[in-house]
């Protein structure tokens, strides 16, 4: 089919002008595009927070501070040594019936020496420790954290419940005050301080892990056994030394470990600080303990 000429006309002025007109659609929408995006956004944009990073074995920083409980109880807990001294008749021994043609000839002894610690309670050189670090010695020797020695003298002992108090010759000393080991709770933070190994000055912390802990290790009828049970580490030469809490008050006397090995597995014992009391207050007037027996003895019937 042909197409008159004017038809021709009017379909090529149409297409100019769609063709104009679209141009003028995309020139302006392409204008108003700059013009927006040269706009200043009404988004804010923070600026970058840094953001800490921390290893998978990070733990927050701790709340409780120990150093003014060990600066405190430092200077206040001694290095105690104790020797028995024995005759060595082995040697005599061996001459039978002819030793006493021998008598001119000094006598050995052997010196069998055991170390621990103790706690000061006094300004005037009042020790505590525990009763098996210094029960039979001949001798006890007393060393301090400024490094001086002092021979100290054996004031009183109590077996039933593994104390003992010593005292030496100086009126000058830095001492722990008692705190109360029946406030104490389980939960709470402690700081065992002592000797262990012969490694003067040593602190380790723990909590306390149970309280009035009966194990019956002093083997006496008698015996009042009310542990503090802590997980602090504790070890040889700990005996005697003191159990503090963050204040650095003495709330116990560390006196024993749980172990199959000999040595520290998690389980420390110390007696409580209230047991402390009394026991020193006696020993200090009396030089023995002082307790009351109701004479009755309690047996099974059958």
């Amino acid at each position: 089919m042909k197409l008159s000429s004017f038809t021709k006309s009017f379909l090529g002025g149409a297409a100019g002008a769609t063709l104009v007109l679209l141009l003028v659609f995309f020139s302006e929408s392409n204008n108003k595009t700059k013009s927006q995006s040269a706009q200043p956004s009404d988004v804010e944009i923070s600026q970058s927070q840094s953001i800490p990073v921390h290893q998978s074995s990070y733990l927050p920083e701790a709340t409780t501070d120990f150093r003014k409980a060990a600066t405190k109880s430092l200077n206040a807990v001694v290095h105690i040594k104790s020797e028995i001294l024995t005759a060595n008749t082995s040697y005599y021994d061996f001459f039978g019936p002819f030793k006493d043609y021998f008598n001119h000839y000094p006598e050995r002894q052997n010196v069998y020496a055991a170390f621990g610690s103790g706690v000061i309670i006094s300004a005037d050189g009042y020790i505590v420790t525990n009763n098996h670090v210094v029960n039979g010695a001949d001798k006890v020797s007393v060393k301090f954290n400024d490094g001086h020695e002092a021979e100290a003298q054996i004031v009183g002992l109590d077996p039933s419940t593994d104390l003992a108090l010593i005292k030496v010759d100086r009126d000058d000393l830095p001492f722990l005050t008692y705190g109360d080991s029946d406030a104490l709770q389980v939960g709470d933070w402690v700081l065992a301080v002592g000797n262990p190994f012969n490694l003067t000055s040593t602190v380790t912390a723990g909590i306390v892990s149970a309280k009035a802990r009966n194990i019956n290790i002093l083997g006496s009828k008698s015996a009042i056994e009310s542990f503090i049970q802590t997980d602090a580490a504790v070890n040889r030469g700990n005996s005697g030394g003191a159990l503090v809490n963050t204040e650095g008050e003495l709330v116990g006397i560390n006196a024993a470990i749980a172990s199959h090995t000999g040595v520290y597995e998690g389980y420390s014992f110390a007696i409580p600080v209230n047991i402390v009391r009394k026991v020193v207050d006696d020993l200090m007037e009396y030089g023995e303990i002082q307790r009351a027996y109701i004479g009755v003895q309690i047996q099974d019937v059958n």
